[in-house]
């Protein structure tokens, strides 16, 4: 999602105009037992880098495979300045810090017809113009999922697919009814599914909305957390939603300093760390204010299961408590729009490494940002350090 959209900044005025529900529980948060992040590096792409013929930018999700020690970027771009896209990229980092990252190719992403995906300005019948979000390597390395927020204009809701590591289309899932929008109901437009982890296995997918659904409540805003978003686990075999929870944001950290604009918080990725526990990564923007992140962790077993609840009241739902791993503030770096995070390859003397990185939206103002931090898991197990994904 690009933050700083006017279209988005709309959204937010009307749901400003609307009455508020009650407050929604308010979930736990405790700090983490021992600082759980530190950062290695940070390194960056300059706005306007073109690369295979292509404008690179607008990467809003990043997954690495182990067996190549390549990384895959995706590209929100929803075919303006090329066709819908996945680069790879060659990171280098360790105790003295982050290299420049290196790009190594870049693949089209391609509709079930076989055909590059169409641009709004000229689009094709049946098939959407894709507004990608999050990727993550299948087992094997051979396909990889990735989700699309939707094309809701022309009646497409949220998307999830898989494809072969060219690009070529492998399978489209039928997601449950709840994820189609609807007037006055299901996900806000360009606030959908943007967030996507794969449990150890490969066989369950976890899917993120990034703000709250139209009749959960409002988006986060400086005074409140707003509505719950919902986080749903999907099982690849057959598509049935098995596990759904609910999942607080924080208020946004700052109010914006213009009477107009957007000033939200949600979840921009999430990660799988082991079987049960997640990863939450918290994006908020405030214009005239910048960019604020925090990233949380959350035990998928605990919370209320929310799927058969066509609505988040206080009263009938608990959402997962979440633990503090870090708030970017106080780590001593300034973050730019971060949208994607994944396991990169672990430190020599085998600490776990996490990758973040920025959507840069195109924008010259703004970088692709890569960070290389180490991480600690505050539950005191050992994190998976790229296990979950593409290994064998």
């Amino acid at each position: 999602m690009t933050a700083p959209r006017l279209a988005l900044a709309a959204a937010l005025v009307l749901a400003a105009c609307t009455p508020l529900p009650p407050a929604p529980v308010a979930t736990s948060v405790s700090a983490p037992q021992a600082p759980a992040l530190r950062i290695l590096g940070t390194a960056a792409i300059a706005p306007g880098t073109e690369w295979g013929g292509t404008l690179f930018g607008g990467i809003s999700g990043i997954d690495s495979d182990p067996a190549s020690g390549e990384y895959l970027l995706i590209s929100d771009d929803r075919s303006v300045h090329a066709p819908a896209r996945v680069y790879t990229a060659r990171l280098s980092y360790g105790e003295g810090g982050m290299a420049p990252p290196r790009i190594t190719g870049v693949r089209l992403l391609r509709h079930a017809s076989g055909r590059p995906f169409a641009s709004a300005r000229s689009p094709q019948p049946g098939m959407d113009v894709p507004d990608a979000e999050g990727v993550r390597w299948l087992p094997g390395g051979a396909q990889f999922l990735w989700t699309s927020e939707g094309d809701f204009t022309r009646g497409f809701g949220p998307q999830l697919r898989a494809a072969h590591a060219d690009g070529t289309h492998a399978r489209t899932w039928q997601l449950p009814d709840f994820f189609a929008p609807a007037p006055g109901s299901g996900p806000r437009r360009n606030g959908s599914l943007e967030g996507l982890a794969l449990a150890p296995g490969g066989a369950t997918a976890w899917l993120a909305m990034e703000l709250p659904w139209l009749q959960d409540g409002p988006p986060a805003r400086a005074h409140s957390g707003g509505a719950p978003v919902r986080l749903t686990a999907i099982d690849l075999a057959s598509g049935r939603p098995l596990r759904q929870i609910a999942y607080q944001p924080d208020p946004v950290p700052h109010p914006r300093r213009l009477p107009f604009g957007p000033e939200l918080n949600g979840v921009s990725d999430i990660l799988a760390e082991d079987e049960h526990h997640l990863l939450v990564l918290e994006r908020a923007y405030s214009t005239g204010r910048g960019f604020a992140v925090r990233l949380y962790r959350i035990d998928t077993r605990e919370g209320s299961d929310t799927l058969a609840l066509p609505a988040l009241l206080p009263a009938n739902h608990t959402p997962a408590p979440k633990a503090l791993v870090a708030d970017f503030t106080a780590l001593g770096i300034d973050v730019d729009n971060l949208e994607g995070m994944a396991w990169g390859a672990p430190l020599a003397a085998g600490a776990c490494v996490l990758v973040l990185v920025s959507d840069d939206n195109f924008n010259p103002a703004q970088t692709t940002q890569f960070i290389a931090a180490e991480y600690r898991s505050p539950g005191g197990g050992n994190a998976p350090c790229g296990t979950t994904g593409a290994s064998p």
